[in-house]
């Protein structure tokens, strides 16, 4: 019986996990600190640019 509980939880799992590769979330990629304030500093200077 275990043998048999193993074999159909392991296929169980990697249908799972092709599944889940099917619905990517639309969760925004995370951008750490650094980079947003990085991000911050370059639009005030194109801003300090144009004016």
């Amino acid at each position: 019986m275990n043998r048999k509980k193993k074999i159909k939880s392991t296929l169980l799992a990697k249908k799972k996990k092709a599944n889940a590769k099917l619905h990517k979330s639309n969760k925004p990629k995370y951008i750490s600190k650094a980079e947003r304030a990085k991000l911050a500093e370059a639009s005030e200077t194109e801003q300090n640019d144009e004016n």
